[in-house]
């Protein structure tokens, strides 16, 4: 193929000859020459028999494959399934399930699981400096309504009216990011309390902005730094250019997505589902070839164990 693809299935038909994926993910990986991972000599050569590369500098683990030092490392799943997979969570947007990636790929659906999340890993925003223009500020609650809740179940975790037992998510969105298009961050917080909520607008949005909250009280100290204009949800959504929408819409996308994709998300796993999210959001303006190229192009440096993600006593759901 004279060109890399741009639609899932010219991805899959481009994929399935092993010996192009290694040489895309060599290309992409070290555009400059194959580099050791380990001692960062470019002095390697490559066992064709065995599709590895052995460092000429003595030093141990001297031998090694496209996948030490990346996502994929250790993982027995070949390059023609890990690079579909990213195809799939990078361009779908309401998500993808992981019995529907264990389904297409041919993998157990544990397998599908694990594999989601490392792809997740590299999804997760790289820091476009502090946000900076018109910012929206708001925060979310994701958790299961109570109504739909077995009767024990509710009575363990809801213990109050409104938002109790749900996970706050707090979010940012520059109406105008580096490309011209509105940008957001979006992170799970312990609480929707002012001494939570206002340090993160000091951390991420420029002194002097314009930032936009609805009328809650944690938001009431914005004005000393910001110049912060409040829409009232109670009287009107919009006022001019003081409105939340952009966040709004961000968090229906988020909620779309767990509700009718996921179901079912443990809050300690949460951020990672947003980083996916996140990453969607942002480059939605991109094509999926230009979407599935700058995941596969975050890979390296990150690993995530299965033993790290499920913990010393959790489940995949």
């Amino acid at each position: 193929m004279t060109r890399e693809p741009q639609t899932l299935l010219e991805a899959i038909r481009y994929f399935s000859d092993d010996d192009v994926c290694l040489e895309f993910m060599t290309q992409l990986r070290w555009p400059n020459g194959v580099v050791c991972p380990t001692c960062g000599s470019e002095d390697v050569r490559f066992i064709s028999t065995r599709k590895l590369w052995e460092c000429k500098t003595k030093h141990p683990r001297r031998q090694f494959s496209i996948k030490v030092g990346t996502i994929f490392e250790d993982s027995p799943i070949g390059l023609d399934k890990w690079l579909a997979g990213i195809w799939m969570i990078a361009n779908a947007k309401n998500g993808v399930s992981s019995y529907e990636m264990h389904r297409a790929l041919g993998v157990t659906q544990k397998s599908a699981w694990f594999m989601m999340h490392r792809i997740r890993l590299a999804m997760q925003s790289k820091s476009f400096g502090k946000l900076d223009g018109e910012v929206e500020a708001d925060e979310t609650f994701i958790g299961g309504k109570a109504s739909n809740m077995h009767k024990t179940r509710r009575e363990k975790r809801i213990k109050s009216t409104g938002p109790a037992g749900k996970t706050v998510v707090f979010g940012l969105l520059d109406r105008h990011g580096p490309d011209g298009h509105s940008v957001v961050t979006a992170k799970v917080v312990p609480t929707n309390r002012r001494r939570v909520l206002f340090p993160e607008i000091q951390r991420n949005v420029t002194a002097g902005s314009e930032v936009f909250t609805d009328s809650h009280p944690s938001y009431r100290m914005v004005k000393d730094e910001y110049a912060h204009e409040i829409i009232d949800h109670a009287e009107s959504y919009v006022r001019g250019k003081v409105h939340t929408n952009g966040l709004e819409n961000f968090w229906s996308i988020l909620k779309r997505a767990i509700k009718g994709t996921y179901v079912n998300i443990e809050p300690f796993h949460l951020f990672r589902y947003l980083d996916e999210e996140v990453f969607r959001y942002n480059t939605r303006k991109d094509n999926d070839g230009g979407r599935f190229g700058r995941v596969a192009g975050a890979i390296t440096g990150k690993r995530l164990t299965y033993q790290q993600l499920i913990g010393p006593s959790t489940t995949p759901a």
